[in-house]
């Protein structure tokens, strides 16, 4: 059979662990008897080295301009030199030439910034880093940011989250091309977790955006994370904050973008996301722990915020082994 033909574009600045998350996950995949195998190889402009954002030395393959399909999969890398890779006519223009030529099309992180500019994202539904969605919204209007998930697929061009997003895109990518089983033997073997759905969240509210500056807000989301379990209604919150209910809500609205009940469903959720992943707690105790009471519960909020039920969440999560 012939190979499946997979290039890779790189550009200065491009983040090497993004290239790499793809490629080394292909090897393992031929190792462990992928059929046809991935024949991946490098492109950057001219076929040059270029310095990676970690300021090491990347060695290419192949000439960008001198790529010709067919190809079974064009990816393209991100990294803090996607703005000026995103303004380049060369490497937007074979990007573009190369993805007519191409079964599937994919960016990791930034680098569908490139995909954007090279017309590829108008009128699908993308992500991208979590950083970074409002402005590519901004730069491209015609591009559908979603900056919740992990990867999406929309057609025949897929979009990836961070750098670490980059292992579950090329997972799935093996799942699709040799079965599941083959997906979980090269999860295994780079001793990762098992492939996460594409629509698991980039992040934990925890860790996500700084603290609100406004000092009432920061106070009270800091009450609701130590009090789960508790009354956190809104006029709970507000007699806790001394505030009334509008105030709080109109607070909310403002710094966070979500009414109070909403960010404490998105705290329960996310904490027993976490519950989920490191614990072996029974799901009506996860339940109760995080505050929705019971189990079917907290498998609603969970549907609503990941699109998949708990126990499915929680199966992802499990380290790979053996």
């Amino acid at each position: 059979m012939e190979p499946r033909r997979v290039v890779v574009v790189a550009y200065e600045a491009a983040e090497l662990l993004e290239v790499a998350s793809v490629t080394s996950t292909l090897e393992s995949a031929n190792w462990h008897g992928a059929q046809p195998y991935y024949e991946y190889r490098v492109a950057t402009p001219g076929g040059h080295p270029v310095t990676t954002a970690t300021a090491l030395t990347l060695h290419a393959q192949l000439a960008l301009e001198r790529v010709t399909g067919p190809l079974d999969t064009l990816v393209v890398a991100g990294g803090i030199g996607h703005e000026d890779a995103a303004a380049n006519p060369l490497i937007v223009g074979h990007v573009r030439r190369l993805a007519r030529e191409s079964r599937r099309v994919a960016s990791v992180c930034t680098g569908s910034f490139v995909l954007a500019a090279a017309g590829l994202l108008d009128g699908r539904r993308t992500t991208t880093h979590w950083g970074q969605a409002q402005r590519m919204a901004a730069c491209y209007p015609g591009v559908i940011v979603d900056p919740d998930p992990i990867f999406i697929r929309d057609g025949n061009v897929a979009t990836s989250a961070g750098i670490t997003a980059a292992l579950d895109l090329t997972l799935a990518f093996i799942e699709e091309d040799n079965g599941t089983e083959l997906a979980r033997t090269v999860a295994r073997n780079l001793v990762t977790y098992l492939q996460r759905p594409g629509n698991q969240a980039q992040m934990s509210m925890f860790v996500d955006a700084p603290s609100p500056a406004n000092s009432l807000v920061k106070r009270t989301i800091e009450y609701i994370s130590a009090h789960l379990r508790d009354d956190l209604t809104t006029p709970a919150l507000a007699t806790e904050a001394g505030v009334s209910e509008r105030h709080l809500t109109r607070l909310f609205l403002k710094h966070l973008g979500l009414t109070p009940g909403r960010y404490v469903r998105q705290a329960r959720t996310e904490a027993a996301a976490h519950l989920l992943a490191s614990t072996s707690l029974p799901m009506a105790a996860v339940a109760v722990r995080c505050g929705f009471g019971t189990a079917e519960t907290l498998r609603q909020a969970f549907i609503d915020r990941y699109g998949i039920p708990p126990s499915r969440y929680r199966l992802a999560q499990a380290p790979a082994v053996g």
